[in-house]
């Protein structure tokens, strides 16, 4: 019976729609309703694709890496091929055989230049560098005749020229210029390390019966080391400071305290003297004056021939009057020294 009521309902609802929609259309013109036309549907445009980023570049590695990957590339060579590239190079002294030699043994040098690096310098490719001239070093100094490996003999020449380096560029200075110096610059950071491992304290009497050094060259060589790096003094105090490092060291002019005083003693010294003028005879003046408060004194041979005295003469009047000067302001000055 719903089902009966809703047909009937629908029927109905649709009868009332087209009677209405007949009645609209026959009625005159002036009394139509405009029709309402539907809204016209637009259609979507497609989105429009966004622009992918740029892939960024490929990073690069630095060169130090680019280095190590290259030196990879080389193959090792085995106890036997080492031996007869060996023999052949001290035979023919070969370039092919020696870059064979030499490129099978990149990696040895890199191990020991970062052994180094820790402990001195940090620049590793610098390290890396001096170690390869000391491995074409070794090639020309060895002798395969001796049975001894090729890369343990390598391993001192590295050593050598990094330590060489090392030395060279530590300081501005150079330091390990005696014997003795450069033992201590080779290991006294070694032995002190060692040291305090074994739990005792790196004392200078200690490192210096050890290394078999004076305990002063210890020191000396400990504050040398561990102190900071030179700087330049014209390099800033600060980033947005004008002044230079050379503004902060001590000048050495006098302070103006002293620079007064000794213009007022000047000035007191002056006046005594003239007074002490009125006290000499003329020749005594003019010795005063030609050789004694002048920035051109004349000759003792002049003076004399304007006196007609030989020129000993002249020197001891000049001497005699050196005298009563100094005692004439000693008295009138006792503070003046």
């Amino acid at each position: 019976m719903a089902e009966a009521i809703e047909i009937d309902t629908l029927n109905e609802g649709t009868s009332k729609t087209q009677d209405t929609t007949m009645d609209t259309y026959f009625l005159p013109p002036a009394e139509r309703k405009p029709a309402q036309v539907p809204a016209r549907r637009i259609k979507a445009l497609p989105p429009t694709p966004r622009e992918k980023p740029p892939t960024p570049a490929p990073v690069k590695t630095d060169s130090f890496n680019a280095y190590l990957a290259e030196i990879r590339r080389f193959k090792l060579l085995t106890p036997k091929e080492e031996e007869k590239l060996l023999k052949d190079y001290q035979i023919n002294q070969d370039p092919e055989t020696a870059r064979r030699i030499v490129t099978a043994n990149l990696r040895l040098v890199v191990k020991i230049a970062m052994e180094f690096q820790s402990h001195w310098l940090n620049n590793l490719q610098d390290l890396v560098q001096e170690g390869n001239m000391g491995l074409m070093q070794a090639l020309k100094k060895f002798d395969p005749t001796r049975g001894v490996k090729f890369s343990y003999y390598a391993s001192y020449w590295i050593k050598a020229y990094i330590l060489k380096y090392i030395m060279e560029n530590w300081r501005l200075v150079k330091v390990g210029t005696t014997q003795a110096q450069r033992k201590l610059f080779y290991n006294l950071k070694k032995e002190q390390d060692k040291l305090l491992k074994e739990g005792l304290e790196p004392a200078a009497g200690l490192l210096a019966e050890r290394l078999g050094v004076s305990e002063q060259a210890v020191k000396d060589m400990d504050i040398r080391m561990s102190s900071g790096r030179e700087i330049s003094l014209d390099a800033p105090i600060g980033q947005n400071s004008d002044q230079t490092q050379i503004s902060l060291l001590p000048s050495d002019d006098e302070g103006a305290d002293n620079i007064l005083s000794d213009a007022q003693m000047r000035e007191i010294v002056a006046d005594k003297l003239e007074r002490f003028r009125e006290t000499l005879n003329d020749r005594e003046l003019i010795i005063m004056d030609k050789r004694l408060l002048t920035d051109n004194p004349v000759t003792l041979q002049e003076l004399g021939e304007e006196f007609g005295v030989t020129r000993e003469r002249i020197r001891q009047l000049e001497e005699r009057l050196k005298k009563s000067i100094k005692k004439y302001l000693q008295s009138e000055l006792p503070e003046l020294k």
